[in-house]
């Protein structure tokens, strides 16, 4: 009714035709426009209400995550440094990591301050934020002080370790440098503390070299001044130097003599310098100094043999005593024991030829000292005739226990005789007289002065050829060198079948060394025809020979006929080896390494492990025990067998 009267009173105000139109529009305004209204309105407050609950939501997980943090924090204090931040001081990031690395401590920093501000904001308007008391700001202080400290002593015992693993190192290092080896390089000698050692001493050999080669040309130019100034230089440097090695050693007017030579250098540039000719001069002088080098090289090659072959003094003292004592002894008192079991087959027989009375002492010694029962051993001696008394004194005076040991003289065996044998008829002749006594002989190489060695010409060195008649009611003997030493108990060596063969020895052949074409001449048809050059070589020291099969094989037949084929020395050198590897071509039975060890007397890198495990070990080469060129790492192995307290050799300075 209200609104018909409204709708009547408008009618009335506008007049009938526009009441209609007006009705209208305010329907439309209130269908329309007041439920969007309503909605906008809705929305507003729900946004309002939202961005009010995810605030409490972000407070709340703040301090839940702040909580957290303090409690892991104090859980964690006793582990030490081992923590995220100290992570994070180290330097184990990648370069991506490093790089963000000032960005994170700021951005962490800010995020701090951020989180002390809403703590202060929190604590101010009384919420539940756990507030740091002074005791929490101490005991904070004193977690990052034992952290700190934690990984100082975590860092100084890394760096402890590490220097005491290096100074290890080195000290292992230098124990493999063996003094003996001349010239080797070592870190530890005071010239190689400095990269710069020796620089003035280079200089001033630089110097003379330059000083020399001006020289001859102001010699070709007649510029005498010059010439002589020159030479007085090269003598002043030359003075200077001496027997310097390092800068160390040279005297305070050194400086002063480089200052020289350099001034003098300097003139003789200016006035002397032609390309061509210097090159020429320099090109002589190191055709000059090259031969030097061979020269010096082939004297020092003859030297070292002439060294290793020689008996040092003492060892000649003992002899020359102990021939004196010998031959005062009554006949009776010559004599050695136990002479019945020299015969015996079913004993274990030894061969053993040698002039020197300190080395087949150590053998003899050796072989004892390690046999299980020495009664059963039986040592053949043979030595020449200037050292058969010192030989059999030296035993008279050191039995072997209960061993049975015989001594005897080569030059009573008068079977062994130019007639019969090559040896002595070649030694005897005119061409080998002439090889070995005139210091002229001409030799095509340094290498071929080895073969000019005394050793050649004794029979003592040849006797291996000829063992069934020196002890001709043998089965098996087993030949050893007097540089040997004896380890092992040597009996099951008997026990070795050898499969028909003659000679039981251990090969030396590697893959391409020490092997027929060594040691003969393939370039001789003889040779050429009858032996393969890649054939295994193998070595004397320690050898078991089957007397039968010898025999039965006319072994000593095949040696006279190759040792008479070798008269002019065009089928091998002179030496024992190549004769022994053709006579015993295909009648060598291999054995087991591990018996024999060679190569004490020239090589350095022997394992030390494959020595203690040989039954023998062999110092083969020119460096010999019981000479100063001796290597000291092989002795202990060699002067352990020796009584150094005896009475004789304490008489003749034998020393260990």
């Amino acid at each position: 009714m209200g609104l018909k009267r409204g709708l009547s009173g408008v009618n009335r105000i506008r007049g009938g035709g526009g009441s209609r139109s007006a009705a209208l529009v305010i329907l439309v305004f209130l269908c329309v426009f007041a439920p969007l209204v309503f909605f906008v309105g809705r929305g507003v407050y729900i946004d309002s209400s939202n961005d009010y609950a995810n605030a409490s939501v972000k407070q709340i997980s703040s301090s839940f995550l702040t909580q957290v943090l303090d409690v892991i924090t104090a859980s964690t204090a006793h582990l030490g440094p081992f923590s995220l931040d100290s992570s994070l001081k180290k330097n184990n990031l990648s370069s991506s990591w490093r790089e963000l690395e000032v960005d994170t401590q700021e951005n962490q920093t800010a995020s701090s301050s951020i989180v002390n501000a809403k703590r202060d904001t929190t604590s101010k308007g009384g919420s539940h934020q756990k507030v740091e008391t002074p005791e929490m700001l101490y005991r904070r202080q004193l977690r990052e002080k034992r952290r700190e400290r934690r990984a100082n002593e975590l860092v100084q015992q890394h760096n402890d370790d590490t220097i005491l693993k290096l100074e290890n190192a080195a000290i292992e290092r230098s124990k493999s440098v063996d003094s003996a080896v001349l010239g080797k390089y070592s870190i530890w000698r005071r010239e190689n503390e400095n990269d710069n050692s020796d620089s003035n001493i280079r200089l001033m050999r630089d110097q003379v070299i330059m000083a020399r080669v001006y020289s001859g040309l102001a010699k070709l130019k007649n510029k005498t001044d010059l010439l002589q100034e020159l030479q007085a230089r090269i003598k002043d440097s030359q003075r200077v130097l001496g027997e310097s090695t390092t800068d160390a050693d040279l005297p305070r007017s050194a400086h002063d003599k480089l200052r020289d030579m350099g001034q003098v250098l300097a003139k003789a540039k200016m006035q002397l310098y032609d390309c061509k000719l210097v090159t020429g001069k320099l090109r002589a002088m190191l055709q000059t100094a090259d031969e030097q080098v061979r020269s010096l090289k082939k004297q020092s090659t003859f030297l070292a043999q002439l060294a290793a072959k020689t008996i040092p003094n003492a060892i000649h003292c003992l002899s020359m005593r102990l021939t004196i004592d010998y031959y005062l002894l009554s006949p009776v008192k010559r004599k050695f024991p136990r002479t019945e079991n020299l015969e015996n087959p079913n004993l274990y027989h030894y061969a053993l030829f040698s002039d020197n009375v300190l080395a087949a002492s150590v053998v003899v010694n050796s072989a004892i000292m390690n046999a299980k029962d020495p009664s059963k051993h039986v040592f053949h001696l043979v030595t020449d005739k200037l050292n058969f008394g010192a030989m059999n004194m030296w035993f008279l005076l050191n039995p072997p226990g209960k061993a049975t040991i015989h001594v005897e003289n080569v030059d009573e065996f008068k079977w062994l005789n130019s007639s019969y044998c090559p040896v002595l008829r070649q030694l005897e002749s005119a061409a080998m007289k002439e090889f070995y006594f005139k210091a002229d002989h001409p030799t095509s190489g340094s290498s071929n002065l080895k073969y000019r060695n005394p050793k050649y010409l004794s029979m003592l060195n040849h006797l291996r050829f000829y063992l069934p008649e020196v002890y001709p009611k043998l089965n098996k003997i087993l030949f050893l060198d007097d540089d040997i030493i004896v380890q092992k108990d040597l009996t099951p060596l008997w026990e070795v079948n050898l499969n028909g063969k003659v000679n039981g020895a251990v090969e030396t052949c590697g893959e391409s060394f020490h092997r027929f074409d060594k040691y003969l001449n393939f370039s001789n048809p003889h040779i050429a025809r009858n032996f393969n050059p890649n054939a295994c070589g193998w070595a004397y020291g320690m050898n078991m020979f089957d007397l039968k099969e010898w025999k039965k094989r006319d072994i000593t037949g095949i040696y006279h006929k190759w040792q008479n084929m070798n008269e002019n020395r065009t089928l091998w050198k002179l030496g024992t080896l190549p004769p022994g590897l053709i006579t015993f071509y295909g009648l060598t039975h291999p054995l087991n390494k591990a018996w024999h060890v060679l190569g004490l007397g020239y090589n350095p890198s022997i394992a030390k492990k494959d020595i203690e495990n040989a039954a023998v070990v062999h110092y083969n080469g020119n460096m010999k025990p019981w000479l100063e060129l001796a290597m000291s790492k092989y002795l202990p192995y060699w002067t352990k067998y020796i009584q150094f307290d005896h009475p004789y050799l304490r008489r003749c300075n034998l020393l260990e």
